[in-house]
């Protein structure tokens, strides 16, 4: 069974309005209110530890600049030596722990 849909009908013959029923105030006169719960949170040891380390890194400038520094002098005095075996071994590290 189908059934066409051509917009032909108006929604305000359908649709009529709702009294809502007002209200009832308690005998004092003065409105009910509902009952505020104070809201607690516990951290735990974990979470508290995460927060630290998480100041702490925001406070933590973003580039060693003198790391940075001393990688640029060692490039240019030619000092700078690459290893090929300790990139290939913290690859296969990482590969390691991508895969557990």
């Amino acid at each position: 069974m189908s059934q066409k849909i051509d917009g032909g009908i108006t929604a305000g013959a359908q649709l009529r309005p709702v009294a809502t029923p007002a209200k009832a105030t308690p005998a004092g006169g003065t409105e009910a209110r509902p009952v505020e719960a104070a809201d607690s949170v516990r951290l735990t040891g974990e979470a508290t530890s995460l927060q630290a380390m998480q100041r702490e890194l925001s406070a933590a400038p973003a580039i060693d600049t003198a790391r940075v520094q001393a990688v640029r002098e060692a490039l240019e005095n030619g000092s700078y030596r690459i290893d090929p075996d300790a990139i290939a071994k913290r690859m296969l590290d990482m590969d390691g722990q991508l895969q557990a």
